[in-house]
C-alpha cells in the first residue's frame, strides 16, 4: 500500500475545514445566528453521503432510510475523517464568531 493518497487525503480535510469555516462565518454574519451552520452541516453532510434521491424520504421512507444508514456505515476512516473536519470548521466558525462579538466587533 502506497502513500499516494495522503496528500490528497490532507488536502482534502483542509478544504472541507476552509469551505464550511468559510461558509458559516458568511451566514453567522449575515443571519446574526452564531450555530446555524453547526445545525445545518449534518443536513449537508447526509446530502453528500445519500445514494437515494431526497423525495424519496417521503414517498418510501422506510427503503431510503435503510439505505442511509447502509451507507453510513460503509463509510471508509478517510471519508468519516474528512466529513468530520468540515463539521469541525462550521463549529469552528461559530465559536469564532461568538468570540468577536462578544470583544466588540459587530458584523453587518
Amino acid at each position: 500500500m502506497s502513500l499516494s493518497f495522503l496528500p490528497i487525503f490532507l488536502i482534502s480535510m483542509l478544504l472541507f475545514f476552509v469551505l464550511f469555516f468559510g461558509i458559516g462565518f458568511i451566514l453567522n454574519m449575515l443571519l446574526r445566528m452564531s450555530w446555524i451552520m453547526a445545525i445545518i452541516y449534518p443536513i449537508i453532510a447526509l446530502a453528500i453521503i445519500q445514494e437515494v434521491s431526497f423525495l424519496d424520504y417521503f414517498t418510501s421512507p422506510a427503503s431510503a432510510f435503510s439505505s442511509l444508514g447502509e451507507s453510513i456505515t460503509t463509510l471508509a476512516p478517510l471519508d468519516i475523517a474528512i466529513l468530520l473536519s468540515g463539521l469541525a470548521g462550521a463549529i469552528l466558525s461559530g465559536v469564532i464568531i461568538k468570540l468577536l462579538r462578544k470583544k466588540g466587533y459587530r458584523m453587518f
